[in-house]
């Protein structure tokens, strides 16, 4: 690998991990959230950070072989766009979930995460199969966290202040 290879590299596992950053900084995994009913299926705690972590390497490498296939300045920009609007999509839902603590609006929005990985998933296929496969462990998580947060807010709704 090259230098410059290398260099990119660098930067996607910077830009995955400082999501993963974020987004961890958002969860706050205090009073409120134990006292919330989950499903009986949920996994525990301590798995999460070892399923993000994977994702978000996962994440870092499928970016990685994108932006090395991407040889116009159009489908960098692509990558880029698809890369970064996952990202804000991301940590938004970890400060709806958590920060605000409203599961309720997450839910709404994990629709958007949802096909903004799809969008991910389809718009890299063409630039780097691999790129494309690896979001797959992403996707499939993100909808398996989906009907959690469905079960989740079931359990406890409603949410916000009550009159």
């Amino acid at each position: 690998m090259n230098k410059q290879a290398f260099t990119r590299l660098a930067v996607a596992f910077a830009l995955s991990y400082a999501t993963a950053g974020i987004g961890g900084a958002l969860t706050d995994l205090g009073p409120w959230y134990f006292a919330l009913k989950h499903p009986t299926w949920k996994p525990p705690d301590a798995a999460f950070g070892v399923i993000w972590t994977t994702i978000f390497t996962l994440c870092a490498i499928s970016g990685w072989l994108a932006w090395q296939a991407a040889d116009t300045p159009a489908l960098r920009r692509r990558v880029a766009w698809l890369f970064g609007a996952n990202a804000l999509l991301n940590i938004l839902w970890s400060a709806l979930y958590f920060k605000l603590q409203r599961p309720d609006w997450a839910l709404f929005e994990v629709v958007f995460l949802w096909l903004s990985i799809l969008a991910l998933i389809l718009g890299l296929w063409r630039l780097s199969r691999w790129a494309s496969l690896l979001l797959i462990t992403y996707w499939v998580w993100v909808s398996i966290a989906t009907v959690l947060n469905v079960q989740t807010v079931m359990l406890n709704g409603p949410f916000g202040a009550q009159p």
